[in-house]
């Protein structure tokens, strides 16, 4: 899966998540401050996207996500990693 479709995906679950649009989801846009997210969100939507995508993400690897871009990255190299889901 590629970054393009891993964007879309993060937005289909964002708005699931918020019932809010995000047509200008940025790589620079801050997941709680920009989204309106707090972190009972942030943790909800990351469940999503772990059950999505078949992958695990570490609370030492959440910790340093703050923007959409950080998170897409992290997806990015967990979707193309053949150990991502152990």
């Amino acid at each position: 899966m590629d970054r393009a479709a891993l964007r879309q995906t993060l937005i289909e679950l964002l708005e699931s998540e918020t019932g809010k649009r995000y047509d200008d989801l940025t790589d620079d846009t801050v997941l709680t401050d920009g989204l309106g997210m707090d972190s009972i969100d942030l943790v909800s939507l990351v469940v999503q996207v772990e059950n999505r995508l078949h992958v695990k993400i570490g609370t030492e690897e959440l910790k340093k996500i703050a923007r959409v871009g950080e998170l897409l990255d992290l997806l990015t190299a967990k979707v193309s990693s053949p150990s991502s889901a152990s």
